[in-house]
């Protein structure tokens, strides 16, 4: 919802519907404010022409549509005058009843025909030509009116929104209230979507007690689910039970009584790995994410292409046609590609990757075969694009995403509409998590072959699991590793840093003389001075490099706080790089002010937002997307937002949805490459000092990189190869399902699970 101080009111009469979703009861409608015709938005519910509304929200600009205002909650106001009330019952709000028979029911009633509709609707006899079986069916559909709006009043009358309320109403029906004061954690349900901690709050109003089962239950719901967004798809039990006993301050009975009625009621699942006693314990999404990518894996290992033929000829015309020379292990990997169903290619900058990869997807298409391209993010699909030429798509348009009423994420193309390809290439596979690959898995045929592209060596996912890593060391298909770096590659300093770094050892600090620099700095302010010096002024003025210091340079950061963290330094950048300007508009936002001509980046999945690029349209801006501000005008309340060629249209208060980008973190830069990269490297950040998140930010750029620190800190970096430790089964799982006989292998245990 908008901050407090941007929420306004407005209160109407509806004079015109535009647009009604009958399923989650999203409605556009024209309000006659004293006068003044206002176009509102929201999920309010089976609003009718006729009725008084008291709106809550703030006032937007569509893209499409213009100005309107944006509903957060309602108050409902019956009409209380006999014409508002006759057009409000002719609208259709009751079935069975038109213009005319509303007419003669006002006739008789006036200003007290809502009431009587409510509490005694066989009254309606008393209008002539009123049967009595017209008369039930009328009062069996306005006492599902009345009951849905008895619902949103007692609900809101609770500070819960009506989107909530029409969700809940939606899912329970008439027995909505009856049901929610009996359990109102309910309200957590997937399809509601209301947050525990707000339940928690209804839930004291209802004087529900701490040990309830029903609180209880919920309480682990939240507690696994928060857990996702650190990286565990499962928790182990005894972890889960001590956070839950010590959050919920409940009993340990109390906590096990409510576990197993969960277990009971397949909300949740336990799995114990092989050799250990230990239970893990899942979200029922999960577990089946896990569950379903070891199974197709083996179903598809056990499917898929076993072709033994010499493939020597294939790739000796491939070389002679592309004017290279493979290594060994590069045709090894072409060879399994081809002959294979499944195969992870992995390996560090500069050992051939993408030659490899050009060289597979050739012979295919030589095959005849259909080869679809795919990487989990916008820029990393654009990378791959340019890299190889061959068209790419995110994950999710490939699949084709959609969202139900409540905001749920589905696939077009599952296993009744399966992708049409023969060869699937998915690439920066560090980035999927298993959710996503899961749903991958489920969209292709089985004989299609499959190649899995990445680095294991930098960061997981952001979403759960560590799903490359488990696939590499689980042995459940073909891994091909390139480890040689080429010789054009080994005159990059950069490229030979990186694999000292992946190897535990510590880079080459003191040459000057190539694409790696390192600024020795102790003092904050000092190091951020300099910095900002490099990207404005003195890497634009180098003759050798001239590069942009916005489209070229791209500074990247391990933390977001402190003097050299994101925040500080977007705003120290955008000082000197984009000061403002008598000419030059501005609009605010909770953490920048934004300005005409501003580096700005997506910072969360938007898949309805609008863009044309070359006279073509298309939808979806998307985490990590960068782009510039090229005009605002606060008059209309929108901004010109150009993402590398995508024109879109932003309401201002959907600007929230950006941050200043002249600075990232490690992670919002994974998947991308940029000719420039700064990185400092100074101060504590101890959970984020480990070397595959050093390795990561080393591995975005292409042509020149500057550290700025101290060596010491990139020593602890260099030396603290403690993974992202994440609680997952998949390994195991995989194991298991090529050799079933026991074999315990340690398993990670992160020091914190919950915060």
């Amino acid at each position: 919802m908008a901050d407090e101080e941007q929420i306004h009111q407005i209160d109407g009469t509806v004079e015109h519907i535009i647009y009604k979703n009958e399923v989650n009861g999203y409605v556009i409608v024209e309000l006659n404010c004293s006068g003044e015709l206002v176009t509102a938005t929201g999920e309010l519910g089976d609003v009718e022409e006729g009725e008084r509304l008291a709106l809550y929200g703030e006032f937007v600009s569509h893209p499409r549509f213009g100005p309107q205002f944006r509903a957060e909650s309602c108050e409902r106001k019956l009409p209380n005058t006999t014409e508002s009330i006759r057009r409000y019952l002719a609208s259709g709000v009751i079935k069975g009843i038109g213009e005319v028979l509303a007419g003669k029911i006002v006739d008789v009633f006036g200003g007290r025909t809502l009431e009587v509709m409510e509490h005694d609707p066989m009254k309606l006899m008393e209008v002539r030509g009123m049967t009595q079986k017209k008369c039930e069916e009328v009062a069996a559909e306005a006492k599902h009116i009345f009951a849905l709006r008895g619902v949103i009043s007692y609900f809101e009358a609770y500070g819960i929104k009506s989107r909530y309320a029409m969700r809940a109403f939606r899912v329970w029906g008439e027995q909505c209230r009856d049901k929610l004061e009996e359990n109102p954690y309910l309200l957590c349900h997937e399809e509601v979507g209301l947050g525990f901690r707000a339940v928690e709050e209804f839930a004291r109003e209802l004087r529900i007690p701490k040990e309830s089962g029903y609180r209880v239950g919920a309480g682990i719901l939240h507690i696994l689910r928060h857990n996702l967004t650190l990286g565990h798809t499962c928790l182990p039990l005894d972890r889960l039970a001590e956070t839950a006993i010590r959050f919920l301050e409940i009993s340990e009975q109390g906590f096990y009584d409510a576990y197993q009625q969960q277990r009971r009621e397949e909300t949740i699942f336990e799995y114990k790995k092989a050799g250990s006693d230990r239970e893990f314990v899942y979200l029922k999404e999960y577990y089946d994410a896990e569950r379903f990518i070891t199974d197709r894996i083996g179903v598809m290992r056990d499917f898929g292409a076993r072709d033994n033929r010499n493939f020597d000829d294939m790739i000796a015309q491939t070389e002679k046609e592309s004017g290279m020379t493979y290594a060994e292990l590069q045709k090894e990997a072409i060879r399994s590609a081809l002959s294979r169903g499944l195969l992870i290619l992995t390996g560090g900058p500069g050992t051939g990757k993408t030659t490899t990869l050009n060289a597979i997807i050739s012979c295919f298409e030589r095959e005849g075969h259909n080869v679809l391209i795919a990487a989990p993010t916008g820029r990393a699909a654009k990378r791959v694009s340019d890299l190889t030429g061959y068209d790419a798509k995110t994950i999710h348009r490939l699949l084709e995403v959609q969202f139900d009423p409540a905001g749920i994420q589905k696939f077009s193309h599952n296993e009744e509409n399966p992708l049409k390809c023969d060869v699937l290439v998915v690439d920066e596979m560090s980035m999927v998590d298993v959710l996503l690959f899961s749903h991958l898995l489920r969209a292709i045929r089985l004989g299609c072959r499959v190649i899995l592209v990445g680095d294991s060596d930098q960061l997981p996912s952001v979403g759960a699991g560590n799903l490359l890593q488990n696939l590499i060391v689980s042995g459940c298909m073909p891994v091909v590793a390139l480890k040689e770096i080429f010789r054009q590659a080994q005159q990059s300093v950069i490229v030979t840093n990186a694999h000292r770094i992946v190897h535990g050892e510590m880079p080459d600090l003191l040459r000057k003389d190539n694409d790696f620099f390192f600024f020795h700095r102790t003092d904050f302010e000092q190091a951020a001075s300099l910095l900002v010096d490099l990207v404005v002024r003195r890497l634009p003025a180098a003759p050798q490099y001239k590069f942009d210091p916005t489209h070229d340079i791209q500074v990247i950061c391990p933390s977001r706080r402190g003097t050299l963290g994101v925040v500080e330094l977007n705003k120290m950048l955008q000082a000197r790089l984009n000061p403002p300007a008598a000419d030059k508009a501005q609009v605010r936002s909770p953490l920048y002010e934004f300005r005409e001509g501003d580096k700005v980046m997506q910072t969360k999945n938007n898949y309805d937002i609008t863009w044309t690029k070359d006279g073509e349209n298309g939808e979806g801006i998307f985490n990590g997307d960068i782009g510039h501000i090229r005009t605002i005008n606060r008059r209309r309340g929108e901004a010109i937002i150009d993402f590398e060629g995508r024109i879109t249209v932003y309401p201002t208060m959907m600007m929230e949805q950006l941050e200043l980008a002249y600075a990232i973190t490690v992670h919002k830069s994974q998947g991308s490459e940029f000719e420039a990269v700064i990185i400092p490297l100074l101060g504590k950040f101890e959970k984020l000092s480990y070397r595959n998140l050093l390795y990561t930010a080393v591995t975005r750029t292409k042509r020149l990189l500057i550290i700025i620190g101290t060596p010491q800190k990139i020593e602890q970096m260099v030396q603290n190869n403690r993974r992202t430790n994440r609680y997952s089964c998949l390994r195991d799982m995989l194991e298991q399902s090529l050799n079933p006989t026991e074999k315990p292998h340690d398993a990670d245990d992160p020091a914190s699970i919950f915060d």
